[in-house]
């Protein structure tokens, strides 16, 4: 059985590799393939190529690179056209995965989407364009599903992996011991994203922001989780020019987020993971101003995190393109440190917003799913 999974970002990579280990678990014979990242070989799915040589974000960027991109895409083609896979699996990455999956269809290969585009929000078109070439689709997230319905998808939730895999690595003292991080300490985390325009835009305004709070919350300390290696000497050069102390971490994240009073996050997965840590985030997004205004044109929702669209409602602060500043994070920050009423109220909102997410055991789920149609299309070949 071969089964071929295209994921192009860092979020991706996590996905895939969980599914991966979850579909050899099931079927150890299976031989998995395609577009994917570090986590994904990891886990035992041969890659074709690593999406970090092409992952870029925003308008301009993708124009700059159409040309190595189309040409990724005619590779892949080639490749999946040669291998004949028996199942095509798209993992978010929607403007990549979905023209990848029109050339599936015409090579008569079933798609498998997990993590569809985010039609509820925005191009809600683009449900019946994806419903009429995916054969199966899986969500991780309930509100995902209506708008999918509507246009006759084979659509399903069956819980989100993150309830699995964000648990503390260490319990809590001995992940006090080694951050070296006392009871009486205020600790905020940092988290700008693990895209280089990420980190170029929010970065700087995130440290004004922490140097700020510490003027004013002298037992303030800042860690920063380095969420890709390949840009930590440009997070070092922000940090040491902004003069503010920030340890950065490469491991125990889960457990340095629940020893923390607040995060500065980019809108994206970690904010989900934070709420599952029960870790508050005042939540940036800030694009180049063409992006913003091609987006704001396009999208309409109330809201942009997560915790936030499970529970419709804001339960923690969102900053948005000018709403990016300095003053506004710290002031924001500062609210949510532990000990006050809003952080109490916060913490039990992010608790309600998770149980949104479904029983653990999703990605086992999840890879049942993918296996049986991959079956469907061996059987039907005999």
């Amino acid at each position: 059985m071969k089964i071929m999974m295209s994921a192009g970002e860092v979020s991706g990579d996590l996905h895939g590799a969980r599914l991966a280990r979850a579909i050899h678990e099931q079927e150890p014979e299976a031989v998995l393939m395609g577009l994917g990242g570090s986590r994904m070989a990891e886990a035992g799915v041969h890659l074709f190529c690593n999406f970090a040589d092409y992952n870029v974000m925003g308008v301009w960027e993708v124009i700059k690179n159409l040309r190595r991109i189309l040409k990724l895409l005619d590779d892949l083609t080639a490749y999946m056209e040669q291998e004949r896979p028996d199942l095509l699996v798209l993992i978010d990455y929607p403007d990549f995965n979905w023209r990848l999956a029109k050339r599936a269809k015409k090579l008569g290969i079933p798609v498998f989407s997990y993590i569809p585009p985010s039609a509820w929000a925005w191009r809600k078109g683009r449900a019946r364009t994806c419903a009429a070439l995916a054969d199966e689709f899986v969500a991780i997230f309930p509100h995902e599903l209506p708008v999918y319905e509507a246009a006759g998808a084979r659509i399903s939730f069956v819980g989100n992996p993150l309830v699995d895999t964000v648990k503390p690595e260490l319990p809590e003292e001995e992940a006090r011991a080694f951050f070296g991080i006392h009871p009486e300490d205020h600790v905020v985390l940092l988290m700008p994203g693990s895209r280089r325009q990420e980190i170029e835009m929010l970065l700087p305004p995130m440290l004004q922001a922490a140097a700020i709070l510490k003027r004013e919350k002298p037992q303030t300390r800042f860690f920063l989780p380095v969420a890709a290696a390949e840009y930590e000497g440009l997070i070092r050069t922000q940090v040491k020019q902004s003069g503010v102390s920030v340890v950065l971490t490469h491991e125990n994240r889960y457990a340095l987020m629940g020893l923390g009073d607040v995060a500065a996050a980019a809108s994206g997965t970690v904010v989900m993971e934070a709420a599952l840590m029960g870790l508050p985030c005042v939540s940036l997004y800030r694009l180049a101003p063409l992006n913003y205004l091609i987006g704001r044109a396009l999208v309409h929702v109330k809201h942009f995190t997560l915790p936030n669209i499970l529970l419709d409602k804001t339960i923690q602060p969102e900053l948005l393109q000018d709403e990016v500043t300095p003053q506004r994070i710290a002031a924001e920050l500062a609210q949510l440190y532990r000990g006050t009423a809003r952080r109490e109220q916060t913490a039990e909102e992010l608790r309600k917003a998770c149980e949104r997410l479904g029983p653990p055991g999703a990605a086992g789920r999840v890879a049942a799913k993918i296996l049986a149609a991959a079956r469907r299309t061996r059987n039907s070949g005999e």
